[in-house]
């Protein structure tokens, strides 16, 4: 068993981090996020990518002026992408996993 939960979990600090993330931003999913998380190292690797692409974005928001809105919206549209190929997962692969 894992810290969390009772889930065993072999993905990374980062991916960790990712995966709380998405629970806070799709609660309707957290049980399913979570175990499906144990299973999946390819939702591993998309956590992971969805917290450094999540700080990335909070780090160019907190930069004064507007010459960073660029890669803010940037930055904004790949979370919302990695959001919606974890959300397609999930629909794809979490039919047999508890809410």
């Amino acid at each position: 068993m894992g810290k969390e939960g009772g889930i065993k979990w072999n993905g990374t600090e980062t991916a960790q981090r990712g995966l709380w993330r998405l629970m806070l931003k799709l609660p309707a999913m957290r049980g399913r996020l979570q175990l499906l998380a144990s299973k999946s190292r390819s939702l591993s690797d998309l956590f992971e990518a969805y917290e450094e692409a999540s700080l990335a974005l909070e780090r160019l928001m907190r930069q004064p002026g507007e010459e960073h809105r660029p890669m803010v919206v940037e930055y904004e549209t790949i979370c919302a992408e990695i959001e919606s190929d974890i959300i397609q997962y999930v629909l794809e692969h979490g039919s047999n996993v508890p809410n």
